[in-house]
């Protein structure tokens, strides 16, 4: 069975480094800034999150000393954390040869393509979105839907369309068709995800999210 990367001590000075970014403290869970640290590192978003409230509270002995260390020389944690991302093979295969990645968290974060910008973290705010209007307010005027546009930058159009695609992934409105879009894959495996769960959940999930495109 393929192994979970797991958390490292090396990894504390990269935490560190992003913890001291102003502003200094927990960044969100899924800041952009966290989310990138975490791709890098392949370490789920509630770990490096949990792994910030520790250096916060000053945790275990190993982040005092840390601290201790870096806490106030921000150039010192610089040289340390780039001649860490300059180790032979580090941030890419070679560095996880024999761990065994499990990507799951990740793709959420990718284009469902190449020739899409749209990846399914915006999917889901959409989705999000979705089940607060009707299809009648599904439609670029909307205000709602202008917002959301300017947050995850992509057109009204397209939300439109993903949200038109959604419509007949939703049994409540019985669509028969189902639509062509090259959406149409990514938005049924998220609704099967999201669809049928709690709306209100759905909605804090979404909130978080949110803080990626800050």
């Amino acid at each position: 069975m393929a192994k979970i990367q797991q958390w490292q001590d090396d990894y504390w000075l990269l935490l560190m480094q992003l913890y001291l970014k102003k502003p200094v403290g927990v960044k969100p869970m899924y800041s952009k800034a966290a989310i990138d640290l975490c791709l890098e590192l392949h370490i789920a978003p509630q770990i490096v999150f949990n792994k910030m409230c520790e250096i916060a509270n000053l945790e275990t002995p190993r982040i005092e000393r840390i601290w201790q260390e870096y806490g106030k020389n921000p150039r010192r944690l610089s040289r340390a954390a780039k001649l860490l991302r300059q180790m032979k093979g580090f941030g890419n295969d070679i560095f996880y040869e024999g761990v065994g990645l499990q990507e799951t968290f990740e793709t959420d974060f990718r284009p469902i393509s190449q020739d899409s910008i749209v990846t399914p973290i915006m999917l889901i705010l959409i989705l999000d979105l979705y089940f607060r209007l009707t299809p009648i307010t599904m439609v670029e005027e909307t205000p709602e839907i202008q917002q959301l546009s300017r947050l995850i930058k992509i057109s009204t159009k397209e939300i439109v369309q993903i949200m038109t695609v959604f419509q007949y992934y939703d049994p409540y409105l019985n669509r028969k068709a189902i639509p062509t879009s090259a959406l149409s894959e990514a938005c049924q495996k998220i609704w099967q995800r999201y669809g049928n769960s709690d709306t209100e959940q759905l909605a804090s999930y979404a909130s978080q999210l949110k803080e990626y495109f800050k």
